[in-house]
C-alpha cells in the first residue's frame, strides 16, 4: 500500500480537496486503484449536526455515513463509493479509545495522547486503507489521505505526530507528504510572496515531516524565480514545486498537475509499477473541461434555499446541475435565492430584497427547492414552488423541498389548512428520536420502486422498475392522505420497498414538476449525470419532451473521443460517453 498525506499550510479552505482528488485521479488514470481518507480534527463524531453555515453541505454515503463535503470531491473526481470510515474525526478517535479504556483493553496503563490516540489513528488508517472501493471490489493500492485544517492547529497535532510515526513504520519508498500552501499576490505590490509557504514548511519539519511535492495556490501562474526561491529556502528540488494557479473549471486540475510531471514524481518517490505517462491519460477530463469553456447557450436555475450566503452549503446540488448543464452543452447560471425574502412579511419590512428576490425567481428558467431543516423560510419556498406551478415552470423537489410541494399543493389545491390534525401532510417518521439529534434520520440507500409506467422520472432513469439512491430526513408524507392528491392529478409515483413511505410526485399536465424525498446530487458523477436535475436542466432548456420522445437518448453530437481513458482502470470509454442534445 502507498500513503500519500496531503497537509495545508497558511489558512484553511486552500483546495486541499480538490488537489487530493486530482491526485487520485491522475493515478487512477494509470491504471492503479486508488482510495481515499479524509480526516477532520474536530472532536464531532460526524458532519451530521453541523450547520451548513459553520462546514459547509453534510455529504451522505451509501451506509448512511454524515460526513465532510470532501468525501463528495472524491466520489465524483475517482468515481467510488466511500463509507463512513472514511471519514476520520478526532471524536471518532477518541470515542474508541475511552471505549477500549472502559472495556478494560489498556490493562490499567494511563492512557495518553502517544502512544494510545496516535497508535490508534495509524490503526485507523492502515485498516480503513484496504476496504474496497470500487465496484470490481479490488482492494486499493495507493491511499490518499487529506488532514484538514492547517499546520500548526492545536486540533491537529495529534495527527501530525501519528503520520510523523507511521512514515517509519510503513518505510520511506511507502509513504510521502504533500502539501498545499498559498501564495499571496498583494494587490498593492503584484508581486507574489512566498515568506508563508516558507514558515508553514518550516513548521511541518520542525513537527517531523518533510513535503516531499509543495502545491502552490495561486491566482496566476507562478513565476520561475519565485519557484526557484521556494526551492532554495524549503529545500526541494524545483521540479517539487508544483504551481496550483486558478483555472477556469476544477476538471483542469488533475491536468495540470499531471502536466507539470507530477505522475512521474510519484511514480519514482513510491516505486510504483506505472508507465510516466499513464494510458490513455485524463482525454476525457480534457475534452470536459475544453467543452465547458466554449459553452455558448445559457440556462439559468433558481436555487431557492436558507442557506444560499455560502455556496459550499449546497456544493453536491451545485455540482449536480453542473454535471447536467454540460451534458446538454448549456452553461449554468445559478440564481441563489434566501427563501425568506419571498415571503409577504419581507415586504413591508425590506421591500427591495423582497422585489429582487421575486424578480430572479420569476427571470429563472427552471426553479430547484433542495433540502433543509427548520422552520424558518419554509413559507418563502412555498410561494416559490406555487408559482412554479402555476407559472408552467420546470420545477425540481428534493427532501423538503419535495415535502413542501404536497404542503403547497394541499393548501392551494385542496383546500387544507397545515393546521387542522386531520390533514397533517408531512408527519414525523416512527424511527425518529426527537431527544437525539446525531444519526437519528433515515439515512443512506434505500430503494425506490416506480408504481407506474408512465412516470417521466422513470423514463429518465432508463425506464427502471426501481433506483436505489442516498436519503437523509426526518419527516415523511403521509401516506395515508394519498389517494386525495391523485384524484386531482398530482401522483406519487415512487414508493420505498414497503410501499408506505411515499418517494416520488409528479404532476399532470405540466412540463416539470418532481419532487424526490431522496437526494440525487450525491450520486451525480461529471460523466453520468443524475437524472431528476438532467430532467429539470432538459426541462428548462426546452428540450424535454424531444430527449423523451427519441427515448431518453441524447443525439451523437459532442460526444468524447474512444481514445478517452474513464475514471475506472477497468471500464470502457464506451460505457461513460457523455453526448450533448442538437437543436431540434
Amino acid at each position: 500500500m502507498k500513503y500519500i498525506l496531503v497537509t495545508g499550510g497558511v489558512i484553511s479552505g486552500i483546495g486541499k480537496g480538490i488537489i487530493a482528488s486530482s491526485v487520485g485521479t491522475i493515478l487512477k488514470s494509470c491504471g492503479l486503484h486508488v482510495t481515499a481518507i479524509k480526516i477532520d480534527p474536530y472532536i464531532n463524531i460526524d458532519a451530521g449536526t453541523f450547520s451548513p453555515y459553520e462546514h459547509g453541505e453534510v455529504f451522505v454515503l451509501d451506509d448512511g455515513g454524515e460526513v465532510d463535503l470532501d468525501l463528495g470531491n472524491y466520489e465524483r473526481f475517482l468515481d467510488i463509493r466511500l463509507t463512513r470510515d472514511n471519514n476520520l474525526t478526532t471524536g471518532k478517535i477518541y470515542q474508541s479509545v475511552i471505549n477500549k479504556e472502559r472495556r478494560g483493553d489498556y490493562l490499567g496503563k494511563t492512557v495518553q495522547v502517544v502512544p494510545h490516540i496516535t497508535d490508534a489513528i495509524q490503526e485507523w488508517v492502515v485498516k480503513q486503507a484496504k476496504v474496497p472501493v470500487d465496484v470490481d471490489d479490488v482492494e486499493p493500492q495507493v491511499c490518499v489521505i487529506e488532514l484538514g485544517g492547517t499546520v500548526g492547529d492545536i486540533e491537529s497535532m495529534p495527527f501530525i505526530e501519528a503520520f510523523r510515526q507511521f512514515q517509519f513504520k510503513v518505510k520511506r519508498e511507502n509513504f510521502c507528504n504533500i502539501h498545499v500552501s498559498l501564495i499571496p499576490q498583494p494587490s498593492a505590490t503584484g508581486e507574489q510572496k512566498t515568506k508563508p509557504t516558507q514558515n508553514s514548511v518550516r513548521e511541518l519539519r520542525g513537527l517531523g515531516l518533510s513535503p516531499d511535492l509543495i502545491m502552490c495556490r495561486c491566482s496566476a501562474a507562478l513565476e520561475n524565480s519565485v519557484k526557484e526561491k521556494i526551492s532554495m529556502f524549503c529545500h526541494v528540488e524545483p521540479e517539487q514545486v508544483i504551481c496550483v494557479h486558478d483555472v477556469s473549471s476544477i476538471y483542469r486540475v488533475p491536468l495540470l498537475l499531471e502536466n507539470q510531471g507530477v505522475v512521474g514524481y510519484l511514480s519514482r518517490r513510491l516505486n510504483m509499477p506505472i508507465e510516466a505517462r499513464p494510458r490513455k491519460m485524463l482525454t476525457k477530463w480534457k475534452e470536459m473541461s475544453d467543452r465547458s469553456d466554449r459553452l455558448l447557450e445559457h440556462c439559468s436555475i433558481a436555487l431557492v434555499g436558507k442557506y444560499t450566503k455560502f455556496s459550499d452549503s449546497y456544493a453536491s446540488v451545485i455540482k449536480a446541475l453542473e454535471h447536467s448543464a454540460l451534458a446538454i452543452s448549456h452553461k449554468l447560471e445559478v440564481k441563489y435565492i434566501d427563501s425568506a425574502y419571498l415571503e409577504p412579511s419581507t415586504l413591508q419590512e425590506e421591500p427591495v430584497k423582497y422585489h429582487e428576490a421575486w424578480q430572479k425567481l420569476c427571470s429563472a428558467d427552471g426553479i430547484l427547492v433542495p433540502g433543509g431543516f427548520g422552520v424558518r423560510g419554509t413559507e418563502g419556498k412555498i410561494h416559490a414552488i406555487n408559482w412554479a406551478r402555476n407559472q408552467k415552470k420546470p420545477f425540481l423537489g428534493v427532501c423538503l423541498g419535495m415535502q413542501l410541494a404536497v404542503c403547497e399543493f394541499a393548501r392551494n389545491m385542496l383546500g387544507w389548512k397545515v393546521c387542522r390534525v386531520e390533514h397533517l401532510q408531512v408527519i414525523d417518521m416512527p424511527e425518529h428520536n426527537p431527544g437525539q439529534m446525531g444519526g437519528t434520520m433515515r439515512l443512506g440507500k434505500r430503494r425506490t420502486i416506480f408504481k407506474t409506467n408512465n412516470s417521466v422520472l422513470r423514463k429518465l432513469y432508463g425506464d427502471a422498475e426501481y433506483v436505489d439512491e442516498r436519503h437523509r430526513h426526518r419527516f415523511e408524507v403521509n401516506p395515508e392522505l394519498k389517494s386525495h392528491f391523485e384524484e386531482m392529478g398530482f401522483r406519487f409515483v415512487g414508493q420505498d420497498v414497503e410501499g408506505e413511505r411515499m418517494e416520488v410526485i409528479e404532476l399532470d399536465d405540466h412540463p416539470y414538476f418532481v419532487g424526490v424525498q431522496y437526494h440525487p446530487e450525491f450520486t451525480s458523477r461529471p460523466i453520468k449525470p443524475s437524472p431528476p436535475y438532467l430532467g429539470l436542466l432538459l426541462a428548462a432548456a426546452g428540450k424535454l419532451q424531444s430527449y423523451l420522445q427519441k427515448g431518453c437518448r441524447l443525439s451523437p453530437r459532442d460526444t468524447y473521443s474512444d481514445r478517452s481513458g474513464s475514471s475506472s482502470p477497468d471500464s470502457e470509454i464506451s460505457e461513460l460517453k457523455l453526448p450533448s442534445i442538437t437543436n431540434e
